[in-house]
């Protein structure tokens, strides 16, 4: 093998090091230009009213505060802001704020105009509160290789906004996803994220519809050992169109899952996907479970919790939005496919 004189294998060297710079650059110039979940909503006709993430923007050209953290030693919070108009988190910027002490997330902004920000939940009619802060190093994972954090909630945590802005209420039609850690769960009630109640507690059948995720089975389950993404409906676990087991429902054994719950009147679906590649599948596409036909949603959000503040729950949060209006088929898939090619990795 022929051997480069020094000079010129330094030359080389910088060269390739200058050249892989720039197309790392492009790609999140490129990614930062584009389209986030919530520009596809839209296109489509069924806008975010909410949209919540510590990892990344899920607009295009959103470059406000993602969440906001407490560090221990003052009490003093600061804004973790995207490192560009509809790029990653700025981890760095966290890691320098909450250097030497610890921090606590305590705030998740609503990246959507509806300025539906998720806070300390308080107490409810099944447990008191206010609820714990999750620790904001907890989850760190990688987008397109940058280090970002999730947010690892443990039993006893749960965040909420009960006075919410375009969220569905009664038998409105809405659409939910979620990126969650397929990993991290228990089969406690109820790590979810949707929509609830506005008084924390149980208000019977239908007044909630909000994604959960976990292997609880008290009320339904799917195939396998779980965990498994159902709808929480208010007195109810639902994996498909019974009460108790439904087959189509699988067990999720990616580390990183996209999980999708739809409804408008009288009809709703779950779908999941690995968030790292593919398309999406669905259990199905059913009525209404018996006692839930007209829904009475009343359009609080929760995030970790059940309805009635239920804070057993085990799971990792890194994205989610709720839109106002049932998603096409062809929005779905687009979102999917955005989640993918943010490159979630451990």
């Amino acid at each position: 093998m022929h051997k480069l004189p020094a000079r010129r294998a330094r030359a080389v060297a910088l060269a390739l090091s200058t050249a892989a710079a720039l197309i790392s650059v492009t790609n999140t110039a490129a990614h930062a230009a584009g389209q986030g979940p919530c520009d596809i909503f839209a296109s489509n006709g069924t806008p975010c009213v909410a949209a919540h993430s510590t990892t990344r923007a899920l607009y295009g050209a959103y470059n406000g505060p993602l969440y906001q953290v407490r560090r221990s030693s003052d009490n003093t919070t600061t804004s973790i802001y995207p490192v560009s108009a509809g790029s990653y988190a700025n981890s760095a910027a966290q890691d320098s704020f909450c250097s030497g002490t610890s921090c606590v997330i305590t705030k998740i902004y609503d990246q959507s105009s509806k300025h539906n920000d998720l806070t300390q939940a308080p107490a409810g009619g099944a447990a008191g509160g206010p609820d714990t802060l999750a620790t904001a190093n907890k989850a760190p994972v990688h987008l397109n290789g940058h280090k970002v954090y999730g947010l690892y909630i443990a039993p006893g945590m749960g965040y909420r906004d009960n006075s919410t802005s375009g969220i569905a209420t009664g038998d409105a039609a809405e659409g939910e996803y979620a990126v969650l850690d397929g990993w991290h769960t228990n089969n406690g009630c109820c790590f979810d994220y949707g929509n609830a109640e506005t008084n924390n507690k149980d208000n019977g059948a239908g007044h909630m519809e909000a994604i959960y995720f976990g292997s609880n089975k008290s009320w339904g389950w799917g195939a396998g050992n779980g965990p498994w993404v159902m709808a929480d409906m208010e007195n109810g676990l639902f994996s498909g169109p019974n009460k108790g087991y439904n087959s189509a429902d699988p067990t999720i054994a990616d580390q990183f899952t996209t999980a999708m719950l739809f409804g408008q009147a009288n009809h709703w679906k779950i779908l999941t996907g690995n968030a790292q590649s593919g398309g999406l599948s669905t259990a199905g596409i059913w009525a209404r479970p018996s006692g839930y036909n007209p829904m009475h949603k009343e359009g609080a959000i929760i995030l970790g919790i059940g309805g009635d503040n239920s804070k057993s729950g085990d799971g990792t949060f890194y994205e989610g939005v709720m839109t106002a209006g049932y998603p096409t088929d062809a929005a779905q898939d687009a979102v999917q496919a955005d989640i993918v090619a943010a490159k979630y990795t451990s």
